[in-house]
């Protein structure tokens, strides 16, 4: 079987590294989804590659900016690609034009704003094509139970990119929870600096919310680790700060912090509950030493598990930084190998990917269905619905001024 076409839509942060007129000031200077798939073509399992944006004549200055920062620095790493729209227009809907020119089997990823998750994906999936979302999948339990159903009709893979299902100690974490017996209670922080909202502030507040971006990590990582204890979420209750974000010039709606309190039950014995508060904001301090916080608290009948992300024993001095700052190379390692080529393949933000590519590939090859890969334990469309109907929520928690109840009715998720 060849190897998977992959159109990559978005061409901001997360794709290419490029925000504005530059690098971006994140750890992700130089991107992770096109960077990894650069080298997966390079190691055969990835052959045509596509990017899709809405302006044009952004790509001249996006090839500049990886001929500089990928094929100079790894060892001439191919970082051709397909653009759309062309250079000289702008178009909202290039996706479908793109998306129009793939066969079945072929492959897109979605890191765009996202509201625009679920039309993007439907568009795909009514065409056979695979499908990789950045978290949040979308922000509609409806919209995500309508996308099941339609892969599930067309055979197509979705896999939501919740890398930190791959970060080795938040792994070995679920792993552990099997053996603890009942969930009792679960705390997760994360955060990101005030500089973030620059490189948000197009969106922040207007089309989706800090709890969608990075909430989604924990939330999913809990979800993850009871949901084989056969606990679901029952009801949740949000709260939320305001105020910095704002002073910064995001719109007045813009929250800073958004706190998740949810209750979750055991299947089949009602009297065993657990509680979980999820926390999360993008106005954390801008010299932190981190550019993401991360660490939670998982507690169970028979032991607890404490994870501190953020502080791996790893910190670096350096007086251009003027502070001590920790970095995260177990996520994209970045450093060159002895031969000058790409040697980041064991950071969990690059397995995630290559974990969508060899799905797709399974299923092309017919060596496996999509729904095999949902009972792998794979952050799939199936197994990602409490994070969505929490999500969600939360979201109309905050809006409504009330707790908000999760029921599932046979296979179907309703909030009420």
């Amino acid at each position: 079987m060849a190897p998977l076409n992959v159109l990559m839509i978005g061409t901001g942060e997360y794709t290419t590294g490029f925000v504005g007129t530059g690098a971006s000031g994140s750890d992700k200077k130089v991107g992770v989804v096109g960077l990894t798939l650069f080298d997966l073509r390079r190691r055969g399992k990835v052959d045509k590659l596509g990017m899709v944006g809405v302006n044009g004549s952004k790509f001249p200055a996006i090839r500049q900016h990886l001929d500089k920062n990928i094929t100079q620095v790894y060892n001439g790493l191919d970082t051709s690609f397909d653009s759309f729209p062309a250079n000289d227009q702008k178009d909202p809907d290039a996706y479908k034009t793109a998306i129009d020119r793939l066969s079945p089997g072929d492959a897109i990823t979605v890191f765009t704003p996202d509201p625009t998750h679920y039309p993007i994906a439907l568009y795909a999936i009514e065409r056979g094509i695979h499908v990789l979302l950045t978290k949040p999948a979308v922000k509609e339990l409806s919209h995500h139970q309508d996308l099941l159903r339609r892969a599930r009709e067309k055979g197509v893979y979705v896999f939501i990119e919740h890398h930190k299902r791959f970060d080795p100690a938040y792994s070995d974490a679920r792993f552990k929870a099997k053996t603890l017996g009942d969930f009792n209670y679960f705390y997760s922080y994360m955060s990101q600096p005030k500089y973030q909202l620059e490189t948000f502030k197009s969106w922040a507040g207007r089309e989706s919310d800090i709890s969608y971006y990075l909430n989604s990590h924990h939330i999913d990582i809990c979800d993850s680790m009871v949901q084989q204890l056969g606990y679901l979420p029952v009801k949740v209750s949000a709260s939320s700060s305001k105020g910095v974000a704002t002073d910064l010039g995001c719109v007045a709606k813009t929250e800073d912090t958004i706190s998740l309190l949810v209750t979750w039950a055991k299947t089949g014995d009602p009297s065993k509950r657990a509680v979980a508060v999820y926390t999360s904001s993008w106005t954390a301090p801008e010299r932190a030493g981190v550019h993401t916080n991360q660490y939670f608290h998982y507690l169970a009948s028979n032991g607890e598990i404490r994870v501190d992300q953020a502080h791996r024993g790893y910190d670096v001095a350096d007086d251009a930084a003027g502070q001590i700052q920790w970095f995260n190379p177990f996520y994209m390692r970045y450093a060159p190998d002895e031969d000058g080529n790409f040697n980041g393949q064991t950071g969990y933000g690059y397995i995630s990917l290559e974990k969508f590519v060899d799905g797709c590939t399974a299923v092309n090859e017919g060596r496996l269905k999509p729904e095999d890969l949902d009972s792998k334990g794979l952050p799939t469309l199936g197994n990602t619905i409490a994070t969505t109907a929490i999500l969600e929520a939360g979201r109309r928690s905050i809006d409504e001024g009330r707790e908000i109840g999760i029921v599932v009715e046979g296979n179907t998720w309703k909030l009420m």
